[in-house]
């Protein structure tokens, strides 16, 4: 059997003496395995150069922590097609394979090969100002949209496939795909899809109407949020974020193009329990 490689990836504030991180590294270690790792938010550049040291003999990213340092490390890893595992260190990780209770048989599993890997689409977003890409990146929970300062509800047009569905008057617009209807989405009052399938969901936040509820879309449709502006009174700041993380402000104007990513996501499954096990599990919590 080959000697496998994983690169592990701990959130600092999680596992802050590394007590977790060492027994994973001592228990791979005794396994015949290999680790390199690595602490704290990572920037392009030193993915890059881990990557391009590491990633031809890499069998896993093992990310501890919660839902959010899972989703910086596979936007941040996702060219690389290096399967990805989540620890759950947090309170409530949907996206987290692993919980520290469950933590030497999962280890067990990850180190025989006992698992699967399942595919999980992502989203493009570019945001466009006058007519000039400011932003191209890619999402694998959800794009939103959301005011950033005074409490005045927000102005925007939907198109989808270059026709008008809707004017919303919202708090927000949330952009998700099925991993991400458990995150924002769900918290908006969005639906809860498997994440395995392929959609995109389109939720508003707090909408200012009656006709609050969620729009799914297929797979292969082109959103457009257009930022309207108010005449009446003075504009709103707003901003878009990638996966709650990345953020850039909007102006009047700007719109933001949201596709499906020709890239995806891999996510390691060590477990038989179903997408509705677990989530029967999270809502009893």
């Amino acid at each position: 059997m080959d000697k496998k490689h994983f690169i592990i990836v701990t959130n600092r504030v999680k596992d802050p003496d590394f007590s977790i991180t060492d027994q994973i590294v001592s228990y791979l270690e005794k396994a015949g395995c290999s680790c390199s790792v690595h602490a704290g938010e990572l920037s392009a550049g030193q993915w890059e150069e881990i990557l391009g040291q590491e990633a031809a003999e890499t069998d896993g990213i093992l990310v501890l922590g919660g839902d959010g340092t899972l989703l910086r490390t596979a936007r941040d890893t996702v060219d690389s097609r290096i399967p990805v595992l989540g620890i759950n260190l947090g309170t409530l990780g949907y996206l987290a394979e692993v919980e520290q209770s469950n933590l030497k048989p999962a280890l067990q599993r990850l180190v025989q090969g006992a698992y699967h890997v399942e595919r999980r689409m992502m989203l493009s977003g570019q945001v466009l100002r006058e007519g000039q890409i400011l932003e191209d990146t890619c999402a694998l929970n959800d794009i939103t949209i959301t005011r950033n300062g005074r409490l005045q509800m927000l102005y925007f047009l939907i198109y989808v496939n270059g026709r008008l569905l809707k004017e919303y008057h919202a708090d927000g617009i949330i952009l998700a795909t099925p991993t991400g209807s458990t995150g924002y989405n769900m918290s908006a009052g969005g639906p809860i899809v498997e994440p395995g399938a392929e959609m995109i969901l389109l939720t508003p936040i707090c909408a200012h109407t009656l006709q609050t509820r969620s729009v799914i879309l297929r797979p292969e449709d082109e959103i457009l949020v257009r930022i309207r502006e108010r005449m009446d009174r003075a504009d709103q700041p707003m901003e878009v974020c990638f996966d709650g993380s990345r953020n850039l402000a909007l102006l009047p104007g700007d719109e933001v193009r949201i596709t499906r990513s020709q890239k995806s996501i891999s996510i390691i499954k060590l477990e038989e329990t179903s997408f509705l096990d677990v989530l029967r599990r999270k809502m009893s919590e």
